[in-house]
C-alpha cells in the first residue's frame, strides 16, 4: 500500500483545487473572536441587560416533614443570544433567604466589600446552584434554633438595587407539616 506522502496526489500544478503552500504576505483567514462581556457593557443598556436575565427558585416538593432538610434549587437564565454582564452591588453577587431572614440567619452577618462586582451570563447561559435549608434559624454566632411547622418563605435574589421590581428575584413557599 502506497502511502499518501510517497505518491504525487497532492503535488499536482494543473489542479486549481489542489492544496498549495501559502505566501507568507496573506493573514490569518479565521476572524478573530470578540470580548463579549466588554461589548455588552458598551452596547447594551442597563434595563435591556436586566430585563435578559431571569430567576428562579424551586423545591422538590412544597410539602415537608419537621427537621428535614429542604433542597432547593435556584435556576438563573440569559434570555438573550448575547452574553450580558450585571452589575451587582458587592462582590457577592446573589443571595437567598428564608422570611427575609438572609441565608436563615437572624443575626447581623458578614458585612459585602463596598466595592461593586459583576455577573457574567454567556449567551443563552443557564446556572443552577443547588442549596438546603436544614430548618434552622441562625440567632447568635453559636446558637440555632429550629423552625417552628408552618409555612415559610425561600426566595432567592441578584444583589442588585431593588430586585424584586426589576425581575431579579423569585420565591416559593414550603410547608413544614406538623
Amino acid at each position: 500500500m502506497r502511502r499518501i506522502y510517497e505518491s504525487d496526489a497532492l503535488s499536482r500544478d494543473d489542479d486549481q483545487f489542489s492544496p498549495t503552500e501559502r505566501s507568507s504576505s496573506e493573514g490569518p483567514q479565521a476572524a478573530r473572536s470578540i470580548n463579549g462581556s466588554a461589548w455588552s457593557k458598551r452596547l447594551i443598556p442597563h434595563g435591556i441587560r436586566r430585563r435578559a436575565i431571569s430567576v428562579r427558585v424551586s423545591t422538590p416538593t412544597p410539602e415537608v416533614a419537621p427537621e428535614t432538610p429542604i433542597p432547593f434549587t435556584v435556576t438563573m437564565k440569559n434570555a438573550l443570544p448575547i452574553p450580558i454582564t450585571i452589575r451587582t452591588r458587592s462582590p457577592i453577587c446573589w443571595t437567598w433567604s428564608i422570611d427575609d431572614a438572609p441565608e436563615a440567619s437572624r443575626t447581623s452577618r458578614r458585612d459585602p466589600p463596598d466595592r461593586t462586582g459583576e455577573l457574567h451570563f454567556d449567551r443563552g447561559e443557564r446556572r443552577q446552584f443547588r442549596r438546603r435549608w436544614s430548618q434552622l434559624f441562625q440567632v447568635s454566632d453559636r446558637e440555632w434554633e429550629p423552625a417552628e411547622p408552618g409555612e415559610y418563605t425561600i426566595s432567592a435574589a441578584l444583589n442588585v438595587d431593588d430586585a424584586k421590581r426589576r425581575g431579579l428575584y423569585d420565591e416559593t413557599t414550603v410547608h413544614i407539616t406538623s
